[in-house]
């Protein structure tokens, strides 16, 4: 199971560029390690990262067994309109997770 911490931002002027920090709490296993007793720990990463703002794609990313555990992801988004974020990340085996914040611009 993975889950995600997020900095995004109550509110921002029109235009303006936001910072948006996403935290992805997953143990990232790459396969490659061994447990105390020898044994293979076995794979388990999340493969891909997506974040819509107003039904958008702003910002997308794969990752591969040699990103860290917990990955911190930061990015910008021009902040148009008021809008929901939707995060979404997906691990190897298909299974999907999502959180939204919502971006209040005046």
């Amino acid at each position: 199971m993975a889950s995600i911490r997020l900095a995004v931002p109550d509110t921002a002027t029109a235009g303006e560029i936001v910072e948006i920090k996403a935290l992805i709490r997953h143990p990232m296993e790459s396969g490659h390690r061994r447990g105390s007793r020898g044994e293979v720990i076995e794979r388990d990463i999340i493969t891909r990262f997506e974040c819509h703002y107003a039904d958008e794609q702003v910002f997308a990313a794969d990752f591969h067994p040699g990103i860290a555990a917990n990955p911190l992801l930061t990015f910008y988004v021009r902040a148009a309109q008021p809008g929901e974020l939707r995060f979404e990340w997906t691990d190897q085996n298909g299974q999907n997770w999502s959180e939204t914040a919502t971006l209040n611009v005046t």
